[in-house]
């Protein structure tokens, strides 16, 4: 079956306007791993619009990562960022993507995301998450962070602005852990908050923010 050619601009014309989606088509977004949060967050600004994304993970898609991750098993045993590359592509293969199969520090992720409009952080481990967002933040980056997606019938999800270019989502409890695993649909429901977040700091529309500080 052949695949279908289309212009993917034609499929929000019915739900944004020229401006929007130029503005959605022109911006740059970082996306700080490519796991539970980043790979469906990318997912969901691609179909939003995002056409330009710097990703970078160093892992590789394992079986473990099939319950909650944007991957099938014909991805096993690949990098991340060139699975989700492939996914991203299959919906709109004019996208422009800079997948890049490591781990990041402060330096190297200033580095990559220097000229993005919006970071979007989604690493595993908490001490590297404060790491980066400090640093992103420092160089003047508005970034999105993710805190608390564990288990399932948890507390709800809000997004919360932690001054002028934080937004922090989650319900801002539950950590990964013995007994609280991290599951599809809270994992994916806070990679649906992070995208969101990044289209209102885009688009400068949507409904407001809680403000104060994430705990």
């Amino acid at each position: 079956m052949e695949k279908a050619v289309f212009d993917w601009g034609s499929v929000l014309e019915s739900h944004l306007c020229e401006a929007q989606r130029a503005r959605l088509a022109a911006a740059r977004v970082g996306v700080a791993g490519a796991g539970g949060l980043g790979s469906n967050c990318a997912v969901f600004l691609v179909r939003s619009g995002i056409r330009r994304l710097v990703m970078a993970d160093p892992d590789v898609v394992s079986l473990s990562n099939l319950n909650r991750q944007h991957f099938f098993p014909r991805h096993l045993g690949l990098p991340k960022v060139e699975a989700l590359g492939e996914v991203l592509r299959e919906l709109n293969p004019a996208l422009d993507l800079t997948l890049v199969p490591q781990a990041l520090d402060a330096d190297s992720a200033c580095a990559l995301f220097a000229g993005c409009d919006v970071v979007v952080e989604a690493v595993d481990d908490p001490a590297m998450k404060k790491t980066l967002v400090e640093a992103l933040l420092r160089q003047g980056h508005s970034v999105v962070s993710a805190s608390g997606m564990a288990g399932w019938g948890g507390p709800p999800m809000t997004a919360r602005r932690v001054g002028t270019r934080l937004t922090v989502v989650g319900d801002f409890i539950t950590e990964i852990g013995p007994g609280c695993p991290p599951m599809a649909p809270r994992v994916v429901m806070a990679a649906a908050l992070e995208a969101d977040a990044v289209l209102s700091l885009l688009l400068g529309t949507g409904p407001a923010v809680e403000e104060g500080p994430a705990r």
